[in-house]
């Protein structure tokens, strides 16, 4: 018996699956994000994980994990335009495909006044802010990445998501 205990108490210490927190695993990919960052319960049974990020300066941005199964969410170009089209007085947007370690990977960036609310309901404008989305074209279906924020927080954390995504794409 106490040897059992020890074997899992080592497994713990020294699997990163175990002590990270911050692991999410989907679609047959582990995206690990820093140790900083404040993963909360999903908000909705859509959602299979997100984080709250703010930065030094208190702005805040959210990043959310969706994924509907192999064949589930609609296409790239409808999400894309989805997210496009929750936005008002775009000041910016742009839409670039990379293929990242032989997955196709579409990155979207939009900054204006997001329009806040779930798809049917009624809309809270939030202006100032911005959007980094990425939909993975994975082995196992479309993975989506939303982060919507106020635009320093999505700016500061763009390089660390994109980072993320790229890194989780090797495994």
């Amino acid at each position: 018996m106490k040897s059992l205990i020890i074997f899992f108490v080592t497994l713990a210490l020294f699997n990163p699956l175990v002590t990270s927190a911050n692991v999410v695993e989907v679609a047959g990919y582990q995206f690990v994000a820093p140790d900083e960052w404040k993963q909360s319960e999903p908000s909705s049974s859509m959602r299979k994980a997100q984080f709250n990020l703010s930065t030094k300066a208190g702005k805040s941005a959210e990043l959310v994990f969706f994924y509907f199964g192999p064949s589930g969410g609609g296409g790239v170009r409808a999400n894309v335009d989805r997210w496009i089209k929750q936005f008002e007085d775009l000041q910016e947007k742009s839409v670039k495909e990379e293929i990242v370690k032989e997955v196709k990977v579409t990155y979207v960036r939009a900054t204006g006044t997001f329009l806040s609310g779930s798809p049917f309901g009624p809309k809270t404008p939030k202006p100032g802010h911005s959007l980094l989305g990425a939909i993975v074209e994975g082995r196992q279906g479309s993975i989506f990445l939303k982060m919507v924020g106020q635009t320093k927080a999505v700016r500061e954390f763009e390089e660390p998501v994109i980072e993320m995504i790229e890194n989780s794409l090797g495994n």
